[in-house]
């Protein structure tokens, strides 16, 4: 085979592949297998609601590491400092009842809780007030920091509402649920 008849054969396979493509087309799903990770999560919430919703990124983490992941490696760290500590204290367990089987099916499974000292007594909180699965520390600030320097990748998780299909389709009647 000479060069122009290898040129012309690799030009109608580009060219009938992306001549399927198109926006009807599904995606794909690729299964990708990561490795040991290590990543150091910042809270700082506006409300005890906020901080106690964003564990779900912690879950879900989790969950994505055991299947598609070295886990049983990798290290999570929360580090909290905003007003989702009025949910981490124990001596608001009343208001939050459920926030301890939280943090202990977390903790359980490996992930580090910890609380910044400042944010705590600015208010109002001493070091102990809150559960004994989470360690204060000096501060938030210093003890990110130090994750960063020892390779740890940063998330700062935002929240916002949730918009379903349902949602959508509701907002634009052209789509349709089928």
């Amino acid at each position: 085979m000479n060069f122009k008849t290898i040129l012309a054969a690799g030009c109608m396979v580009l060219g009938t592949s992306f001549a399927h493509a198109g926006p009807d087309d599904p995606s794909k799903f690729e299964a990708v297998q990561y490795g040991a990770q290590k990543f150091v999560y910042d809270f700082n919430f506006g409300t005890p609601q906020e901080g106690l919703g964003a564990l779900g990124f912690i879950r879900n983490h989790i969950k994505a590491l055991k299947e598609f992941g070295d886990f049983e490696k990798s290290r999570i760290v929360i580090v909290a400092h905003g007003n989702e500590l009025h949910a981490f204290s124990r001596v608001n367990k009343a208001a939050f009842p459920e926030a301890y089987a939280t943090f202990k099916e977390l903790t359980d499974q490996g992930v580090e809780i910890h609380i910044c000292r400042n944010a705590a007594k600015s208010r109002g909180y001493d070091p102990d007030g809150f559960y004994d699965v989470m360690t204060v520390v000096p501060a938030a600030v210093i003890d990110i920091a130090r994750y960063a320097g020892e390779g740890y990748g940063y998330i700062y998780p935002a929240q916002f509402a949730k918009v379903t299909r349902e949602d959508i389709v509701a907002q634009y009647p052209e789509v349709d649920m089928d």
